[in-house]
């Protein structure tokens, strides 16, 4: 497994936010291996946006991450695992996508969200940061 990590949408809302904590968990990542972001995060990212300046504020933010724009082998796993756990779990297609995703490239998962993603087989789920996510 690389080093890497791959980042939730939950996680760089709350670091935008300035939660406490965050950034310095990152950091701490960053020096293990490069952090990436699914393509469906930055999607996410900029349908929250109201303006042009919260736009710019997330293309800025999505800057110090490696984008992973979703391939074959992505779009594959991510079916897989719908048909697996959509019925029994209630998956959704983006976190079908971000999980697949971090599958694909054999890396941790760094998500608050938890109870989305843990019943996916094989999928690793990297632990969060101390600082309470409230």
């Amino acid at each position: 497994m690389d080093k890497g990590a791959l980042i939730d949408t939950d996680m760089l809302i709350d670091l935008a936010r300035g939660k406490e904590g965050i950034a310095a968990h990152l950091e701490k990542l960053k020096k293990t291996g490069n952090l990436y972001i699914s393509v469906v995060t930055y999607m996410e990212l900029v349908v929250g946006c109201r303006n042009k300046s919260e736009q710019r504020f997330v293309d800025k933010l999505v800057e110090k991450f490696t984008v992973v724009n979703i391939d074959a082998s992505i779009s594959e796993t991510a079916m897989r695992f719908l048909k697996k756990y959509k019925l029994s779990h209630g998956l959704l297609i983006p976190d079908a996508l971000i999980a697949a995703t971090a599958a694909t490239l054999e890396i941790g998962l760094l998500t608050w969200n938890r109870k989305d993603y843990r019943f996916i087989d094989g999928l690793a789920m990297l632990p969060a940061p101390r600082a309470a996510r409230k």
